[in-house]
């Protein structure tokens, strides 16, 4: 990806997040890139090519490091503590980016929307191995397992409402706390 295209992206991220993507013309990202709405499209196909990115980037960033953390052979605790850690600072590492993902992939054209649902699916389904992973060691209490995965996820997923880069907690601090919170509803 080009620099330029990068920055038109980071831009669009900017506004979706602030107004959301339905209320974010193409015009409203060539004013904040600077360019006529004209010469926007000979760096991109349209605004729906920017949420396509945004969701399917942020998708494969957390894919991948879930896959990463149930590669490793540690115990359920640990891999929880790794998935919580990773999920947390894909979030924070850019938000607008993460509201936009959470939020606006309803958007995205019906063939994509069930490709990034069954990503979404594909996530989840990782963290109730962990959960299950964490039952069958006798480390966790028996619990609905899809249930306590959706649990998990929605504590995680909300960070982007109200986390602040300036505030007083750091990433790793935020999900440190969340893992220590959800352990003790899980752990026996």
């Amino acid at each position: 990806m080009t620099n330029r295209k990068l920055e038109i992206l980071t831009l669009a991220q900017h506004l979706f997040k602030e107004r959301g993507y339905s209320a974010t013309s193409v015009r409203d990202i060539a004013k904040a890139a600077g360019v006529e709405a004209a010469s926007l499209y000979s760096h991109i196909n349209g605004k729906e090519e920017l949420l396509d990115r945004t969701c399917f980037t942020m998708a494969e960033r957390f894919i991948l490091g879930i896959k990463e953390v149930n590669d490793i052979y540690f115990d359920a605790a640990l891999k929880l503590k790794m998935a919580v850690d990773t999920h947390v600072n894909i979030l924070s590492n850019n938000i607008d980016a993460s509201v936009v993902f959470q939020r606006d992939w309803r958007h995205l054209n019906e063939e994509r929307r069930a490709e990034f649902i069954e990503l979404r699916n594909a996530y989840e389904e990782e963290f109730r191995v962990i959960v299950q992973n964490g039952i069958d060691e006798g480390l966790f209490n028996e619990v609905d397992v899809k249930f306590a995965a959706l649990t998990i996820l929605s504590s995680l997923n909300w960070i982007v409402e109200w986390y602040n880069t300036e505030g007083s907690l750091s990433a790793s601090e935020i999900a440190e706390n969340l893992y220590n919170f959800i352990l003790t509803g899980l752990k026996k």
